[in-house]
């Protein structure tokens, strides 16, 4: 079994460790928004370790959407590679678990509205995409059959 690599980033770590320890209980909110994330649990595309990433939870059916904004930053976030890279992770939403598979969505039809679920569930993702050049990744994870 490959070994969990931490977030660099403080407030990633703190968030993932409190959600996890928690058993889902608690941290399942965006630091000072209240809004609810997920835990998308991932394989690291160069060390093969495991990588724990909090997301905005964008609900779409049994399916979640997961959105590669980074703030609006030129650069797409590392967990977008790992997910191109191993689309198998696993979903924390509060206390269920589940293996699910993601794939990045190319086609704008489909991807309309699942970036418009995204906004209403984030509305700051609109400003994101008016800050960089690049088109923010869209993924949606499906559970695995």
């Amino acid at each position: 079994m490959a070994e969990y690599i931490p977030s660099p980033r403080d407030w990633v770590r703190e968030q993932v460790e409190l959600y996890e320890s928690s058993g889902g209980t608690q941290g399942t909110t965006l630091r000072d928004t209240g809004l609810p994330v997920i835990i998308v649990t991932n394989t690291g595309n160069k060390t093969g370790g495991i990588r724990k990433t909090p997301l905005m939870r964008v609900k779409v059916g049994a399916n979640y959407v997961l959105v590669g904004s980074q703030g609006g930053a030129p650069n797409n976030p590392v967990w977008v590679y790992n997910l191109r890279a191993n689309p198998e992770v696993e979903i924390r939403d509060g206390t269920v678990v589940q293996s699910m598979r993601v794939r990045e969505i190319a086609s704008d039809t489909e991807r309309a509205p699942l970036w418009d679920a995204a906004v209403a569930a984030y509305p700051p993702y609109a400003d994101y995409q008016k800050k960089t050049s690049r088109k923010i990744p869209v993924f949606i994870a499906e559970p695995r059959r």
